[in-house]
């Protein structure tokens, strides 16, 4: 597999990147449900939640590179048997999830910086509270991260039912291209 991405297929960074994402977003989601349960006596009480932040700033990065790699990348054409309906669908659909990403990252990290202190990224450097103290911040950016949080999980799962729906019934590349399977 080549490691750039060329005109019909993903190179081996797209793919790399994409399923460290994806399967962080579902392990930060599952962590953030278990959290939420978690009492003041809970060996885990102070330990979940920095590790939680830690993941997340580890996927902004992740994400940063994966925005700044498809801008010097091209990604490979859309498949010539795809509708323009689908195509503008694709487009759409990928575009809402780097933005839900970013929503939930954006909103995880105004919420922990919401009294001035900045976030341990796994004991190894803090990343400052560059915005905080705004009224209601951590309410407000709490709210967007639960909801944005929900909605990219269920985006996400519809987005991985249509590439399933390609690869058994539409018996299509779609799948394979972001697996880093050669087409034939």
């Amino acid at each position: 597999m080549q490691w750039r991405n060329s005109s019909n297929q993903y190179g081996l960074i797209s793919v790399v990147l994409h399923w460290l994402v994806a399967a962080a977003v579902f392990a930060l989601f599952g962590l953030g449900l278990w959290m939420t349960d978690l009492n003041y006596y809970s060996e885990w009480y102070q330990s979940a939640p920095a590790l939680h932040k830690s993941i997340g700033v580890t996927v902004f990065s992740l994400m940063l590179l994966r925005v700044l790699w498809r801008l010097f990348t091209p990604t490979p054409a859309a498949l010539s048997r795809h509708s323009a309906r689908v195509r503008l669908l694709s487009r759409l659909g990928h575009g809402l999830l780097y933005i839900m990403v970013f929503a939930v990252l954006v909103s995880g990290y105004l919420i922990s910086t919401a009294d001035g202190r900045g976030i341990s990224v796994f004991g190894l450097f803090e990343i400052p509270a560059v915005l905080s103290g705004l009224p209601n911040q951590a309410d407000v950016a709490g709210f967007v991260h639960y909801y944005a949080a929900w909605s990219l999980v269920v985006f996400a799962g519809l987005h991985g039912l249509a590439a399933l729906k390609h690869h058994l019934f539409d018996r299509d590349e779609t799948l394979k291209r972001m697996l880093g399977i050669a087409p034939k």
